[in-house]
């Protein structure tokens, strides 16, 4: 009974020892460029969209999203992304931003 609960144990430690660890991933977004991100290099654009949003709605202090004018000012910056592939992306959404007021 001994040889059986070792065995068993040993079975559980291999098993838990070569399980494969995932790999965290962090980005620099002023390092973005407009290619990697409408390019989905990186990840889906509408996730650092979504980023993009909320950092500079909380530079200015608004704590409210509209959902219609996230998605339309995304395709706004995706296809200014089209022309200006080597722009990094928050370069991008800071000239679009100065060009809407």
């Amino acid at each position: 009974m001994t040889k059986l609960y070792v065995s068993t144990l040993c079975l559980i430690l291999t098993a838990t020892a070569i399980h494969p660890a995932q790999a965290q991933v962090t980005l620099d977004l002023s390092k973005v460029t407009c290619d990697q991100w409408a390019g989905y290099k990186i990840t889906n654009p509408n996730n650092i969209a979504l980023w993009l949003s909320g950092y500079h709605n909380g530079k200015r202090g608004n704590t409210i999203i509209d959902t219609q004018s996230l998605s339309a000012d995304a395709q706004k910056l995706r296809v200014f992304c089209l022309v200006n592939q080597t722009m990094p992306v928050m370069e991008a959404l800071e000239k679009l931003q100065a060009a809407g007021k």
